[in-house]
């Protein structure tokens, strides 16, 4: 009788400790953009039109939950289709060779602020990278939940291989090193 009743405890301990919730990207209601300075004065912007993302979280406030992410580098767009070109060429992302960019991390809860922190990897060059998260909440919208999220931070896109330069003739460089990601994102909870 005593094994059952630690038999039944163990199964009530573990039940409670693994249950996990699985959420995917709402692509249509999600951004995954990013901005780089252009000629000094002025920033251009783009997005990834084609990517896939789950999170499974263990806890109601996103603490803990891991992240997975993928985007197709050949799906970058700048409303430019030469520059579009380039981009995907061997001078950035050689997306013939290197078609995926891809994340792998763990949402962290700081305090009442939120950190995505983890392993990006672009050009098959993986680094340690920190995100700042902003968590807009979750609600039932009567056709199951959503949760919401804006994603921001910094990486240099020459440690990642990206290392076309061009100066101008004042010295500066035509893009910035330094990719500002701005993502916007809305997770629907899976069946």
């Amino acid at each position: 009788m005593k094994q059952i009743r630690s038999l039944i405890v163990a199964l009530l301990l573990f039940g409670s400790v693994s249950a996990q919730t699985t959420w995917k990207i709402d692509k249509s209601h999600s951004k995954i953009g990013f901005n780089v300075v252009h000629m000094v004065v002025a920033e251009v912007d783009g997005q990834f039109t084609d990517f896939d993302a789950s999170v499974v979280s263990k806890s109601d406030d996103f603490n803990g939950a891991t992240v997975e992410f993928t985007a197709k580098a050949t799906s970058i767009n700048t409303q430019n289709e030469r520059r579009d070109n380039h981009l995907r060429s061997d001078d950035f992302f050689n997306a013939e060779k290197f078609p995926d960019i891809k994340f792998k991390g763990t949402i962290v809860k700081e305090g009442n602020q939120y950190k995505l922190k983890g392993d990006f990897t672009m050009r098959d060059v993986t680094k340690n990278v920190t995100f700042d998260v902003t968590y807009g909440g979750s609600i039932d919208t009567g056709r199951g939940m959503k949760a919401g999220f804006k994603l921001t931070g910094k990486i240099n896109r020459k440690d990642y291989g990206l290392k076309w330069s061009n100066a101008l003739g004042t010295g500066e460089m035509v893009v910035s090193d330094d990719v500002e990601i701005v993502c916007k994102i809305e997770l629907d909870k899976a069946a």
